[in-house]
């Protein structure tokens, strides 16, 4: 395997608890850090490549049609976003 360095800067209260968990797993904090990076570089490319291949097989027609068919109406209360309010440039 082909390895290289890499400086992590990581919040003292994330370190300590990377460093209990690595404990816990009877492995180093580098070999922890290492895998954790490896799970979710896994889980972010499989992720993609799924939505890649269904993006693939779209047809825009066909959800048009889907959401011609959707029915006019408002979102239920808890499917509602936050309103953002613009912030306001000081100067």
């Amino acid at each position: 395997m082909n390895r290289s360095t890499y400086p992590l800067k990581l919040p003292a209260s994330v370190k300590r608890a990377a460093q209990r968990l690595a404990k816990e797993d009877g492995v180093s904090l580098n070999q922890w850090i290492a895998v954790a990076v490896a799970q979710k570089v896994g889980v972010s490319e499989t992720a993609a490549e799924f939505f890649a291949r269904r993006g693939a097989a779209a047809e825009p027609a066909e959800l048009l049609a889907v959401l011609r068919r959707a029915p006019d109406a408002l979102p239920h209360e808890e499917d509602r976003l936050p309103v953002r309010r613009p912030r306001r440039r000081r100067g």
